[in-house]
């Protein structure tokens, strides 16, 4: 025990301790581009290690994988004896991971994004892994990375996004590439991991998670066989996915490539990527494609697509990025950035599916449901100094105006009171309702 340790009310926390591990190897990573990190998988089952991986995977809530058992079902059996179990079968290398349950979620487009989900056993060793090796690999990562890094967010991306836009790099290639997730190729992947990781027993759960079997309709598929892919939902999998595209930001930010010669710059958040600059020669694209090629990934030829920022729109995370002209004054124009029509579209879905299926709620459970749809949605949308959602919050509101009047005069014909008294109003006066139009990102609602 150290001297600290030895003071009574100066023990450190477990996400002190992984923090002060986390910035050792994340120094020791930066500082030695060529090393090969050995002895990791003891720091995998340790206990505070295995704690808190199961906090933050509990923070992250999500349902039950193939096995069925939920977080209430290991909070009443006992979460000690649980992670006690984990840390003996990966002491004795015995641990298996299980199949992962594959579900199909709505997409706005009628499609559907299919999403993996391991077991709860699963996701903790996965994020007990992803604490000790991902400071590794943020050591190496670009700046123009953001996605599902820490400290990084998309409203992050979207102000570079504007920053880039201002400097007048406003040719724009948006890029699109076919089921990323699913066509990872293992082989490839591994050969980066080792390079950092030399560690055989992290790469061989990392190899495990990745042939694990998909069960989908009572069907298993994959497995052993499986030479591509890494399921979407996977808390490992976000990590992985960055490890791979780092090979496309080095190459695009590299001090003598075509790229630099030709001042072209990416911002990359996952697999969703904008290539931008004054000019974007037909060179640079091709040899993006050849590389993604030599990568055995492939552009999405049909959402792909080079355009000029000032005379046209593109979306990217949600937001819709337009060199608009100001209202007030003629003579200029200004990059605007707000709510992208299809997100505006997919609320209000949301809006209407849960009013169809909620047709017995009283006013103060609405609410609440509503408050926290709407919450998130302004949070995400509204960036300080950067976006303008201010038409999409009127046009919202006006939405919901309508769709509440009509829920409520189905109502009616069981005397529903609110239907009479103007429904949205009174939600908002009486029950607390979100104003769209006067709540901004703070929490503050703007007073008429």
């Amino acid at each position: 025990m150290s001297n600290l340790e030895s003071i009574p009310g100066t023990l450190k926390s477990d996400s002190e301790k992984i923090l002060e591990f986390q910035s050792k190897i994340y120094q020791k990573a930066k500082q030695e581009k060529e090393y090969s990190f050995y002895i990791l998988y003891d720091k995998v089952r340790q206990p505070h290690f295995l704690r808190h991986a199961y906090k933050l995977c509990k923070e992250n809530k999500g349902s039950a994988g193939v096995d069925g058992i939920r977080f209430s079902d290991i909070e009443e059996s006992g979460v000690d004896e649980f992670l006690k179990a984990i840390a003996k079968e990966l002491e004795e290398h015995t641990y298996k991971p299980q199949p992962v349950l594959r579900v199909n979620i709505p997409k706005g487009n009628g499609k559907t994004r299919p999403l993996g989900i391991p077991t709860i056993k699963d996701r903790v060793v996965q994020m007990s892994v992803k604490l000790v090796i991902e400071p590794i690999f943020e050591a190496d990562f670009e700046d123009s990375s953001y996605g599902f890094r820490p400290s990084r967010s998309a409203h992050d991306a979207v102000k570079e996004i504007k920053k880039k836009l201002s400097e007048g790099k406003a040719e724009v290639y948006d890029a699109d590439l076919s089921a990323y997730f699913d066509t990872i190729p293992h082989n490839e992947l591994m050969i980066l991991l080792r390079k950092r990781i030399s560690d055989k027993h992290i790469l061989n759960l990392i190899k495990m998670w990745l042939k694990a079997p998909v069960y989908e309709n009572k069907i298993y598929t994959g497995g052993k066989k499986n030479k591509v892919g890494t399921p979407q939902g996977g808390v490992i999998s976000p990590l992985l996915a960055n490890i791979y595209l780092h090979l496309i930001d080095k190459a695009v930010n590299k001090a003598r490539g075509i790229f630099r010669k030709f001042g072209v710059e990416i911002i990359r958040y996952a697999d969703d990527f904008v290539l931008m600059g004054r000019k974007i020669p037909e060179e640079a694209i091709n040899y993006l494609k050849s590389m993604l090629d030599r990568m055995k990934l492939k552009v999405n030829e049909e959402k792909s697509r080079m355009l000029n920022g000032y005379k046209e729109s593109f979306d990217f995370l949600g937001f819709t990025f337009r060199y608009s002209q100001d209202l007030y004054q003629s003579d200029r124009k200004y990059w605007n950035i707000e709510p992208s029509v299809k997100s505006q579209k997919k609320l209000r879905s949301k809006i209407r599916d849960y009013l169809k299926s909620n047709g017995h709620k009283a006013p103060e459970i609405l609410v609440k449901d509503f408050n926290a749809m709407l919450r998130g949605w302004i949070n995400y949308f509204s960036i300080d100094k950067v976006s303008y959602p201010a038409k999409a919050k009127r046009s919202l509101r006006y939405y919901l105006s309508k769709k509440i009047n009509r829920f409520y005069k189905r109502k009616s014909q069981r005397k529903c009171k609110l239907y009479s008294k103007g429904a949205l109003d009174y939600l908002i006066k009486r029950y607390g309702l979100i104003d769209v139009t006067r709540y901004n990102s703070n929490g503050f609602t703007v007073k008429a």
